[in-house]
């Protein structure tokens, strides 16, 4: 069965490109120029992958990623003009997987969606394997529950992105280890030399935010300065 792309972008020149070649490597692309009536297709149908661009029409890439649905968890690309490091930043911690600036080679566009699409088949995969290993990991008041995807800190529960999550479970699987951010991204995000390992700084800066008391004291996620992080029990 054909992976169903969705992609929002106002540059029809430039969404009309990404839609050839994204149907020629096989895949079931819709296009949509307008930000909220993106948003709507996104909520009503079946979509495998998002690609959005930032600035829209009607309702910015930023502000659609704060209304994805959360029952709707499905890798998003972002793609935008803004090459500084901020707006990266800004739209790595707003909840998208990728960012990719333009211009971009729509060939380039292609290994990244299939990249994607494969690693999220993986991690799904994984966690299949996982709870019948173990359901659950319970520690210090934290308790992952594999068999829902779901996390609570002291009883209630806490709302994680799909990257968010697997990097936490990655790392209370393996606890105690001290892990590279590169290690950490080949490992949660399956893509060697395609992105940016600094996306594992903002995202354990998120997971902190949700879970810990204290963010000047890490009860979970600890940095170990000049060598990566671990999750101490």
């Amino acid at each position: 069965m054909k992976k169903n792309i969705l992609i929002i972008e106002d540059d029809l020149s430039i969404a009309e490109l990404q839609k050839d070649y994204l149907e020629v490597a096989g895949f079931e692309v819709n296009v949509y120029n307008n930000g909220m009536e993106g948003l709507k297709a996104f909520q009503e149908n079946k979509v495998d992958l998002l690609i959005l661009d930032i600035m829209l029409p009607g309702m910015d890439g930023l502000e659609i990623l704060r209304n994805l649905k959360d029952d709707k968890d499905v890798p998003v690309l972002l793609v935008s003009a803004k090459k500084e490091e901020i707006d990266k930043i800004k739209g790595l911690s707003s909840g998208a997987d990728d960012y990719i600036t333009k211009p971009f080679s729509p060939g380039e566009l292609v290994a990244r969606v299939k990249a994607h699409l494969e690693n999220y088949e993986r991690l799904k995969l994984r966690f299949s394997e996982g709870a019948k290993k173990t359901n659950a990991l319970s520690i210090r008041g934290l308790k992952i529950d594999i068999d829902s995807h779901r996390v609570f800190v002291l009883g209630k529960e806490v709302n994680l992105a799909q990257k968010e999550y697997a990097l936490l479970l990655y790392m209370a699987q393996n606890p105690n280890r001290v892990f590279g951010r590169e290690e950490l991204f080949e490992r949660v995000w399956g893509l060697e030399a395609m992105g940016d390992s600094a996306t594992v700084t903002v995202h354990i800066a998120r997971i902190r935010e949700k879970i810990e008391s204290d963010l000047s004291n890490p009860q979970y996620i600890e940095t170990v300065w000049g060598a990566g992080y671990r999750f101490r029990v």
